[in-house]
């Protein structure tokens, strides 16, 4: 490792040092690793003395030890029989063949190749030689196991920092191994073994690629029948989620119906700002191989941001707003955005359920995975939605917490039943009435008020007034228009009049 041909040469060590700094390291704590091995180890041995692996075709001089001056030659001609008979070609081969009268002054050499050293020149025979046409040279990336910093690791980079002076890949990424539920090694007499081919012929591939992608593999990776009905749980969220994506944008046109952001509702706005901001962060995730970050993000996206706010306040204005009113079609061009952000995003991971769902969104033959990340445009006031709706859905979340009380004590069956009253000041005050009339669509109740009040109080109670038929919310005017008994005044204009005017949600 330390050896030089001159005084001023670089050494081996010196070289695979400096190659050690500029590459990356995933997880970081790699680096520290290779680094150790390679400032204590004094030379490696490339040959083994035994009698099986990749043989080292050389014939030494009896006396000297030195190479035949024909090498270059002798090992062609070697590769040439070997390639039509076999390895045992080299092993049966006498040697007079090849040398004729220098036989009586050449030995063939027994020793064979360290496997480590057969699998680290990998970036000349496969990288610059047999897929030389569909790789480059430095990989962008050798990925293995932990064990792999004194092993693959390690002799790929010795072999590249002698033959070019610089190691064969950019970056390194190193994983944990599969363990059991109880962090046990997999083991058939302990009968713990869980086969991927079987999880994938019973449950699909793709619920074991998101298992791969949501575990941290920078540790063991565990695995069990309670882990995989865990993550088969989380993908069934996102499924439905991108059902109802689908089917709420089903008959939207973008061509003809998309609208620009400042023609949107505000709550579509921040759903724009907070769908860019998760994006931005899986891009970056994504970068650093940080899958199970960006499975963390999708799944509090798909169940938090959408299911949970997002989508449950939109419900009421993609079903009962005017088909084409510019309320419905402002929520459309938002979910336009949205979805195929986040189908983009899924691709790596949930490979074919992605395909399936760009396949029905898009109506093209083009796949997904040719794709780059949706251009998400940037709402004007970005910032201060995301500072305003941060802080309006912590003030829903109080309300939410108070009308489960009333559903539990059997006073409402939905909160569509309630009425929401809120006594506040301040800033909470001008953000909640900044809403106007919009404020009960995003608490989700029938009727709300706001009192300005230095004293903070919130009192919901069930209304006793019928419940209209088609948008659900209890209502004194059902029933008002003769001609439609059974709905109310707000339905019967988006039905046939002018339809409501939204503003913010």
């Amino acid at each position: 490792m330390d050896h030089k041909d001159k005084e001023d040469a670089a050494t081996l060590r010196w070289i695979a040092e400096r190659a050690v700094d500029e590459t990356q390291f995933f997880p970081a704590w790699g680096r520290a690793r290779l680094e150790a091995m390679m400032k204590t180890r004094p030379d490696w041995c490339v040959s083994r003395q035994r009698n099986w692996g990749v043989p080292i075709p050389f014939f030494l001089h009896r006396e000297t030890g030195a190479l035949h001056p024909r090498t270059p030659e002798l090992i062609e001609a070697v590769a040439l029989r070997v390639e039509q008979a076999g390895i045992e070609a080299w092993f049966s081969l006498d040697p007079r063949e090849l040398l004729g009268d220098d036989t009586d002054h050449y030995r063939k050499m027994s020793d064979t190749l360290d496997v480590w050293f057969d699998s680290g020149v990998t970036h000349a025979s496969v990288l610059r030689g047999s897929h030389q046409a569909e790789l480059c040279y430095p990989a962008d990336l050798y990925l293995e196991g932990s064990d792999q910093h004194r092993g693959w690791f390690q002799s790929s980079l010795l072999t590249g920092c002698a033959i070019d002076g610089r190691a064969p890949y950019k970056a390194l990424l190193t994983h944990g191994f599969v363990v059991d539920g109880k962090g046990l090694k997999m083991s058939k007499s302990k009968g713990n073994v869980i086969a991927p081919q079987k999880v994938s012929d019973t449950l699909g591939a793709d619920i074991l690629r998101l298992w791969t992608a949501a575990t941290d593999y920078s540790g063991e990776l565990s695995i069990s029948d309670e882990i995989l009905k865990r993550v088969v749980e989380s993908y069934r969220r996102m499924r439905n989620t991108l059902r109802f994506l689908l089917a709420n944008t089903s008959d939207f046109d973008a061509s003809k119906n998309l609208l620009p952001p400042d023609q949107w509702l505000e709550i579509d706005r921040y759903a724009l700002a907070m769908t860019r901001q998760m994006q931005a962060q899986c891009e970056a995730d994504y970068g650093k191989y940080e899958f199970h970050r960006v499975v963390q993000a999708l799944q509090t996206f798909c169940s938090e941001d959408l299911g949970g706010f997002y989508l449950d306040i939109l419900k009421d204005r993609l079903y009962t707003a005017a088909a084409d009113s510019a309320a419905r079609r402002s929520a459309q061009s938002s979910l336009w955005h949205i979805t195929r952000a986040f189908v983009k995003l899924l691709a790596p991971i949930l490979s074919f359920t992605a395909e399936e769902v760009w396949q029905t969104l898009t109506r093209k033959t083009e796949s997904v995975m040719l794709q780059t990340w949706q251009a998400l445009p940037a709402p004007a006031d970005e910032a201060l939605l995301l500072d305003k709706w941060g802080k309006i859905r912590l003030y829903r979340a109080e309300v939410t917490r108070a009308l489960e009380e009333l559903r539990v004590a059997g006073l409402i069956g939905s909160s569509l039943q309630a009425e929401v009253r809120i006594h506040t000041d301040g800033e909470k005050y001008d953000i909640l009435a900044s809403l106007g009339d919009d404020l009960r669509f995003v608490l989700i109740c029938s009727k709300t008020s706001l009192v300005r009040s230095a004293e903070e109080k919130l009192e919901c109670s069930a209304l006793c007034h019928a419940k209209c038929g088609r948008c659900w919310h209890v209502r004194e005017d059902v029933g008002q228009d003769p001609g439609h008994p059974e709905i109310c005044k707000r339905c019967v204009s988006n039905l046939h009049g002018q339809g409501e005017s939204r503003a913010c949600a």
